[in-house]
């Protein structure tokens, strides 16, 4: 039984102290993968982010270069 924390756009902005037009416009795609940090349920339009891989890859993705690029695998690439 999964006890993963799911969250909205707003609650997520609310939770980090982002914006969410932030969230939805830079964030999203970029740094929040799509399968990692958010789904969409049902195939919908919807989508509900994951607090838990966020919470953790926030402190792993500030320790890094600002070069590295962001990979859909999670990894980064650094240049």
């Amino acid at each position: 039984m999964s006890t993963t924390e799911y969250l909205t756009t707003d609650e997520l902005a609310a939770r980090i102290r982002y914006d969410a037009r932030t969230i939805r416009e830079r964030l999203k795609d970029s740094v929040l993968i799509e399968g990692i940090h958010y789904i969409r349920p049902f195939g919908g339009r919807k989508i509900l982010y994951m607090w838990e891989p966020i919470e953790r890859d926030m402190g792993v993705q500030s320790g890094h270069q600002s070069l590295a690029i962001p990979m859909a695998n999670g990894g980064r690439m650094n240049g």
